[in-house]
């Protein structure tokens, strides 16, 4: 630096790719570039800027790289359009701006002609960031507003560049993409065939078969595929939605409407199929919670009441005490079985692999217990198990589509 002279940078940020916000950035740095070129006093490092990223974000690359210069000395003043183009968060921007100043780095706002070195600089500061901060919960507020009109009026919203099978025509309809189409009914017919998602992600890697974003296939893309509606022709909106302004997008469990639009666009895979590949993945999941209930312990589902062969569940008790406890007792009373209560320090030297009745016996005034898996109502015990498939797994819940409406 030369001798008198003020390291300045300027930082710029657009929040979305368009081509309209890329223009703008285009003009803030030519802003810049020109309105310090002929400063004598001023050594001008450049301009520092993020394209596509939230001001409410601390995650911005040119954003981070300015305050790691700073840090290092390499600058003595900050100059920005506005408050929210530097950081729409205002315990972010008060965060940066208190850490910058205990190293002397100025940041000057320029449509606020505000100096964070300044007497009244913090005070001024934090009144407007506040301003800044309810400006971006209206802008929010508004975006998510359009998008519920968008949404009754049953239009998309959806990004083509990561959904397979289909690109956008220039009206914004989907249109079908032959090649893609091609891999999308091949996953459905490979999963009808009997193979599941895991082998066919495996096979898909192996046959380096192109997904959508140039990386890899894993399980939960094949299943997400499997489970979406558009393949048939159909589209539910509103899946995601924005609880806050800070927070990210959640899955829509009925918190905001949700919009069901019949023959949509055309569909890759027939209505039977699609739904013969849902009627799959249920009866998979129900299997799987069943093996994963019985396998949560190492005598998980081989434990029998030897009064009503009803399979014993293992249980907390009193004081943190473990017990294996009759689960039809558990369910129904004593109306239905006098019950059992095993505690578990009895049962784990217990070496079992197959349905086994426990028995409880008395000597002494002691409780004590034996088992035997050739006893005869072993067979009884789990014909009674057969009966109540659902016990001990956590209940399925059904939520009914909302509004539908048809374009």
């Amino acid at each position: 630096m030369k001798p008198g002279k003020i390291r300045v940078c300027a930082y710029a940020r657009v929040s979305t790719m368009t081509e309209k916000q890329q223009e703008s950035l285009t003009n803030q740095q030519a802003y810049y570039n020109h309105f310090f070129k002929n400063k004598k006093d001023v050594e001008f490092v450049g301009v520092y800027y993020d394209q596509g990223i939230s001001g409410k974000l601390a995650k911005r690359p040119g954003f981070q790289q300015m305050l790691e210069d700073c840090r290092a000395g390499k600058i003595d003043v900050i100059h920005t359009k506005s408050i929210s183009r530097f950081a729409r968060n205002t315990e972010l921007l008060l965060a940066v701006c208190r850490e910058l100043k205990t190293i002397q780095v100025d940041i000057f706002f320029e449509e606020q002609n505000l100096h964070t070195l300044s007497n009244e600089g913090e005070v001024m500061l934090t009144v407007l960031a506040s301003y800044a901060e309810e400006e971006l919960r209206n802008m929010s507020e508004n975006q998510r507003w359009a998008f519920q009109k968008k949404f009754q009026r049953g239009e998309l919203v959806i990004n083509t560049k990561r959904f397979l099978g289909y690109d956008k025509d220039e009206n914004g309809e989907l249109i079908i993409n032959p090649e893609e189409a091609k891999i999308v009914k091949r996953i459905y017919n490979l999963y009808l065939s009997g193979m599941g998602v895991h082998v066919i992600a495996k096979l898909f890697n192996e046959e380096e078969v192109p997904t959508v974003d140039g990386g890899r296939w894993y399980s939960s893309t094949i299943t997400n595929i499997l489970k979406n509606e558009k393949y048939k022709g159909d589209a539910i909106l509103q899946k995601y939605y924005f609880a806050e302004i800070k927070a990210k997008q959640r899955l829509n469990k009925g918190q905001v409407q949700q919009y069901l639009i019949t023959d949509n666009h055309e569909a890759i895979v027939s209505r039977e199929d699609w739904e013969a590949v849902k009627k799959r993945l249920k009866q998979n999941r129900k299997a799987k919670l069943s093996i994963d209930y019985n396998r949560r312990y190492p005598l998980s589902g081989l434990l029998k009441c030897e009064h009503c062969g009803s399979t014993l569940k293992r249980q907390k008790y009193y004081k943190g005490k473990v017990v294996w406890v009759c689960s039809k007792y558990i369910r129904e009373g004593k109306v239905a079985c006098i019950g059992m209560r095993v505690p578990d320090s009895v049962v784990q030297d217990w070496s079992i692999h197959e349905p086994t009745v426990v028995k409880e016996g008395n000597i002494g005034g002691k409780k004590y217990y034996s088992y035997s898996s050739k006893e005869n109502d072993t067979s009884r015990a789990e014909a009674t198990h057969s009966e109540n498939p659902n016990g001990g797994l956590l209940p399925s819940i059904h939520r009914p589509r909302r509004t539908a409406i048809k374009l």
